[in-house]
């Protein structure tokens, strides 16, 4: 039998703007999230819900939800900042989105910021199960346009290549499942990197419209394309570094090399 999880009830406090009426993060809230193995998504009292993706190595991780009801989902966008990362806050036609993150232990936050910079929502929570693995090193890809298809590629020192075709690595590498309708962003987790030299390359794949996938350079909402890739070591720790890089990208088919580095 399992041992059973001890909830610990007790809400995080938010120092925080009112937040607009027509704004809403259904998930995650503030407090603290039970640690154990048995889900009880349905108890009213975890303050942090169960939502976990089912996606084979990636079903640790937890959909971020919400709702701009009066943003609209073209461009300027607001951008959700996930422990201190940044990214482009694509939105429906109602306004919703949903995005998947692996959480690690300690403390985490998630923050909705609008086109300006100002702060619309911020929850913090605090993740007690110290068994989860904590993401010693990640890196994100995000652009500002939400109609292109721009692929995050990863070579690790042992030369495997993780990309949208082949996702997870034997080294314990994980990319996110390809993003199919154009927003993205991408990120590639490890938990335990090899040392030695790593390569991280960004390619803008083409274009997605209402009739799939094609390549018309037309279409893009500006004639260039700025991608930002974010690398992050030891997260959520007092290591932590970080370091953020700014590629255009000009036309469909580039690839480039965006950073070489040493671990």
């Amino acid at each position: 039998m399992p041992r059973l999880p001890i909830l610990l009830a007790l809400a995080a406090a938010c120092a925080c703007p009112p937040l607009p009426a027509q704004t809403t993060l259904e998930t995650p809230v503030g407090g603290w999230k039970r640690a154990g193995l048995v889900d009880r998504s349905d108890e009213l009292a975890v303050n942090y819900p169960y939502n976990l993706i089912d996606r084979g190595a990636q079903k640790g991780r937890t959909m971020i939800r919400g709702r701009l009801q009066a943003a609209g989902h073209k461009r300027p966008f607001h951008k959700l900042v996930v422990n201190g990362n940044p990214t482009p806050l694509y939105l429906d036609e109602e306004g919703r989105f949903a995005r998947g993150y692996s959480f690690g232990s300690g403390s985490n936050s998630v923050e909705i910021r609008s086109p300006d910079g100002k702060p619309v929502k911020r929850v913090q929570f605090y993740e007690a199960d110290r068994s989860r693995p904590q993401p010693t090193l990640r890196i994100l890809g995000a652009w500002d346009d939400n109609q292109a298809e721009i692929d995050l590629h990863i070579v690790t020192p042992d030369g495997q290549h993780a990309y949208w075709a082949h996702p997870f690595l034997t080294n314990g590498g994980g990319l996110d499942a390809d993003s199919v309708d154009g927003p993205g962003p991408e990120m590639f987790t490890m938990t335990t990197p090899l040392r030695g030299l790593y390569q991280v390359w960004i390619n803008y794949w083409g274009n997605f419209g209402d009739s799939g996938y094609h390549f018309d350079e037309s279409t893009r909402q500006r004639p260039i394309i700025t991608s930002r890739v974010t690398l992050v070591f030891n997260e959520n720790t007092a290591r932590e570094r970080r370091e953020d890089l700014v590629i255009p990208l000009r036309s469909i088919g580039e690839l480039t090399l965006v950073k070489s580095f040493v671990y």
